[in-house]
């Protein structure tokens, strides 16, 4: 099978581009591993390099990419700047930008939607010309890949005659970080982590506020933005420690008891895994990120994006027995062993082949 990738959410240099996230890398790697040819086309709105203060490449081959630049958002054909066949058997495309080109170029997509896609959907900003563009593309498809639970479960209620076609692409984690423990040993110093970039979305100062005038709860922030002065205002006993890289992330996980990040509009959120994945009870807000991997009460936990909520969630967790903690570790360890990186770039795989019957390895 030869298949052809393209979206703007990939590293042309993963050593350079420490911020960009790496999930859809993942899943191309997964799948050369599994014997399928992939070629990468990166799409890329000039401006983006500058307004987000991206790294800026020329249009031409990188080592694991193709990048092709452009002036204006959904309206370009790069085609002509490609040295490129395209005979490919598939294009599978992720974010807007892919998804509109591959549904130029005449051969059988699966369009992999995120929550930007919902946004073109949904905000009337985009309601001129965008959104029909998208949804055109949609009903063009071979398939849609939604990249979690809840990305699907918004997309049906948009779309319920699309329902058909629509699969989950979660990503996953390497196996090798999996572990088993039990947390929350020690009560009278529970330790509660989080990590991320500091943005309003990730409401970090409402996980602050609920952990301010909890006794026996001590509250450990990794990241860094342009919020850390007014985070570092609201509390005076929380340990902010800057970014870490992965592996000094990881150690912090297996060190903690409880992670929580209360963030709003994620399309997946890779760091939950990872936390699930070294041991901690994992608390997401409801509704997003990976709500419906996590099952409240079950395997981790859910919260609505506020200070009370999380405050109770807290307290909940502080309240369970051994023989609950024990039970809830075991099904959290259960599930993260489904969400291995190579469960689900194969599971991506069969359902690609099964939508586009045609095709074989």
């Amino acid at each position: 099978m030869k298949m052809l990738f393209i979206t703007d959410l990939y590293p042309v240099d993963c050593n350079l581009e420490k911020t960009t996230p790496k999930t859809l890398y993942e899943f191309v790697q997964g799948w050369r591993k599994l014997g399928v040819s992939v070629d990468v086309i990166k799409p890329n709105f000039i401006f983006n390099s500058f307004i987000r203060g991206k790294k800026f490449y020329k249009t031409g081959s990188y080592d694991d990419v193709y990048n092709v630049n452009y002036w204006l958002p959904f309206m370009f054909d790069v085609k002509h700047k490609l040295v490129c066949n395209f005979d490919y058997d598939i294009v599978v495309a992720h974010m807007p930008s892919g998804i509109l080109f591959a549904d130029k170029l005449g051969i059988p997509f699966i369009a992999g939607v995120h929550n930007s896609d919902l946004e073109v959907l949904t905000n009337p900003l985009y309601s001129v010309y965008f959104k029909n563009r998208l949804k055109t593309a949609l009903y063009n498809a071979k398939a849609i890949a939604c990249r979690s639970f809840v990305i699907k479960k918004k997309l049906v209620k948009l779309f319920p005659d699309l329902e058909a076609k629509m699969f989950t692409a979660p990503s996953g984690i390497d196996e090798e970080f999996i572990i088993q423990r039990v947390p929350c040993q020690n009560t009278s110093k529970i330790k509660v982590l989080t990590c991320a970039n500091f943005k309003k979305r990730k409401n970090i100062d409402k996980l602050i506020k609920a952990c301010q005038d909890l006794e026996s709860f001590e509250l450990t922030v990794i990241g860094d933005g342009k919020e850390r002065g007014q985070l570092e205002k609201i509390s005076k006993n929380v340990i902010f420690t800057g970014r870490l890289d992965k592996k000094e992330v990881l150690l912090k996980m297996s060190d903690s008891d409880i992670f929580v990040l209360p963030s709003v509009n994620e399309t997946f959120g890779m760091v939950y895994l990872e936390a699930m994945a070294r041991g901690c009870i994992t608390v997401c807000t409801k509704d997003d990120g990976i709500d419906g991997i996590i099952k409240d009460g079950v395997n981790g936990f859910l919260t609505y994006p506020n200070s009370e909520s999380i405050k109770e969630v807290l307290l909940k967790i502080k309240a369970l027995s051994q023989e609950e903690l024990k039970s809830l570790s075991i099904n959290s360890f259960h599930t993260i062993k489904n969400y291995t990186s190579s469960n689900v770039c194969n599971d991506y795989l069969q359902q690609i082949l099964r939508f586009c019957k045609d095709l074989t390895l």
